[in-house]
């Protein structure tokens, strides 16, 4: 039976539809009675990868969680990672992904039993897939069942564009001019565009519509003008027929804080803040936990 790891992680960060009802009813999504989830991981200083913590829900509730995954990586290597898939079955997991340590760009591949524990003779790969990330702040993918289309944010504020096949990664365009953007997290992915969700350091929040067919030519549009700064994670899931459960992650406070976003539509956009948890969101690295491509749609804008 092919399921996903984070379905035990449904309710970690559960809405109903009753917190998404100024949302829903603004875009005309949520239908009565739906519910939204979000599954967080983390990467620790000793190299596990975690589930984040994050166990809050509508109302807030403490949930069960699945525990780490020890060894996943070396110690204090790994500097940001992208969605991670899960798909899983009765006898465990195979959880792969891509992230930069370093100067390089890793694919990582593993399979777990249900103790999580790793699975000798099953696969456990981590393979390089390029060098030059030295000056780079973000790297996301998003995956399609007809398309891998890679993204990575320079420090210089171009914004990059790969076309994944395989192992092979090959330039798909850049743009320049998001040398404010502090987090971007995916809220769409579709047959002919994605769409980031992005924070500045300034404090404005935007969107960032990427065609995929011809030149890369983002389109950018404010959300927010003011108060997002705080944030250096974002993290996004599906919440309803389109609409996005946020939550931006300060590190500087070990402060985690939840949103149900409606669908994007500039500055018109209804957010409503859901809830917020202290004292523990302090890891190196954060990322979603996703599903294959087949079940986990995105349509946020």
């Amino acid at each position: 039976m092919r399921r996903t790891i984070v379905s035990s992680l449904a309710g970690a960060v559960a809405l109903t539809a009753a917190v998404f009802v100024s949302s829903a009813h603004a875009a005309g999504s949520a239908a009565t009675g739906a519910s939204c989830s979000l599954a967080p991981g983390s990467v620790l200083d000793s190299g596990t990868q975690d589930n984040g913590g994050i166990t809050v829900g509508y109302p807030a509730r403490s949930v069960g969680l699945p525990g780490p995954v020890f060894g996943v990586f070396a110690p204090g290597a790994v500097r940001f990672s992208t969605t991670f898939t899960s798909d899983a079955s009765n006898l465990g997991a195979t959880n792969d992904g891509w992230v930069v340590q370093g100067d390089s760009l890793y694919y990582r591949l593993y399979s777990i039993d249900t103790m999580n524990e790793f699975v000798p003779g099953l696969p456990n790969v981590t393979q390089r897939i390029g060098g030059g990330w030295s000056n780079f702040t973000a790297v996301e993918v998003s995956q399609t069942t007809a398309r891998t289309t890679a993204y990575g944010l320079r420090s210089d504020g171009t914004l990059f564009r790969w076309s994944v096949i395989g192992s092979g990664w090959r330039s798909a365009g850049s743009a320049t001019g998001f040398a404010a953007v502090k987090s971007m997290a995916l809220i769409s992915k579709t047959a002919t565009y994605d769409t980031f969700l992005a924070n500045t350091r300034g404090g404005a929040l935007y969107t960032i519509h990427i065609p995929t067919a011809g030149p890369m030519k983002p389109i950018v549009k404010t959300v927010r003008t003011k108060t997002w700064q705080g944030f250096e994670k974002l993290l996004a899931s599906k919440c309803g027929n389109y609409g996005t459960l946020l939550v931006g992650i300060d590190k500087d406070t070990k402060t985690a804080h939840w949103y149900a976003v409606g669908r994007a539509n500039g500055t018109a956009t209804v957010i409503n803040h859901v809830s917020s948890a202290a004292g523990r969101y302090g890891a190196p690295v954060y990322f979603r936990w996703g599903s294959t491509p087949d079940i986990d749609p995105l349509n946020g804008e």
